[in-house]
């Protein structure tokens, strides 16, 4: 989304004791992912005191005299998370050179700062999570979290439930080693069908090149649901917010 960034009232507090990774901190108060951070420090755009911070490893116990393009942080407001049914033809980015809209043109007025939970690509559509917290955002996509996402593919060719059950035991395309999916046969229509999957990686454009390798030609993928957060009460272009007891309950069982 694009940059609004206010000056705070008082130092934001970490959430842990100690000095920490100036981008963890600034991940934490929302600014931006740890990469993207990291990122900004190569980039000149983080500064401590009036001077430029050229290390990602400079470790800091709160985030007092730090600014990003030379305003100040904004102190760490609570996690929040939300939903969003992200329509086909918008791209999880926050500008794209070519001019093509992306997600923040088609979000609701009025939400926070937010960064998405991961990406599904420009004619993917369907449950996209957004947060306030780089932290929260980094746990939630990494595989070894074992949050499980589940998606929705409409694809034409021939596929038997034998070869899609083979997939869980993960399998190898053009050198790239994909994970245990496990993926079911909806329903069939003459040669055009609906297979469910459900994979904990999330690699880049992972359904569509499994479901390619297989013989098929996806023309609709939806997500439907990441984790325990389903798309269901959703329209294309809508977002809600989970609600807060909802969210901690999760985060407490978060790897």
């Amino acid at each position: 989304m694009p940059s609004r960034r206010t000056a705070h009232a008082g130092p934001p507090q970490p959430r842990d004791s100690g000095p920490q990774r100036i981008a963890k901190l600034l991940a934490r108060a929302g600014v931006a992912s740890r990469r993207d951070i990291e990122r900004m420090i190569e980039d000149g755009r983080i500064g401590l005191n009036g001077e430029k911070v050229t290390k990602p490893a400079t470790l800091l116990t709160d985030l007092r005299g730090v600014t990003v393009d030379g305003q100040p942080v904004k102190a760490a407001e609570r996690s929040r998370l939300f939903r969003f049914y992200k329509p086909p033809g918008s791209l999880t980015a926050a500008r794209d050179p070519k001019g093509r809209p992306t997600i923040y043109d088609r979000l609701p007025p009025g939400l926070p700062r937010l960064m998405p939970v991961g990406r599904l690509d420009f004619m993917t559509e369907g449950l996209l999570l957004l947060t306030n917290d780089g932290e929260l955002k980094r746990k939630l996509e990494l595989p070894s979290s074992g949050v499980v996402r589940h998606y929705r593919a409409r694809a034409f060719g021939d596929v038997t439930q034998a070869q899609l059950e083979e997939l869980s035991e993960g399998v190898e395309i053009e050198g790239v080693r994909y994970g245990s999916i496990d993926a079911n046969l909806e329903r069939r229509t003459g040669r055009n069908c609906w297979v469910e999957m459900s994979l904990t990686e999330g690699k880049n454009r992972e359904v569509r090149r499994v479901l390619a390798h297989l013989g098929l030609q996806v023309s609709r993928l939806i997500r439907t649901a990441y984790g325990p957060f389903l798309l269901d009460g959703l329209a294309p272009g809508d977002a809600d917010e989970v609600e807060r007891e909802t969210l901690f309950r999760f985060k407490s069982g978060l790897k």
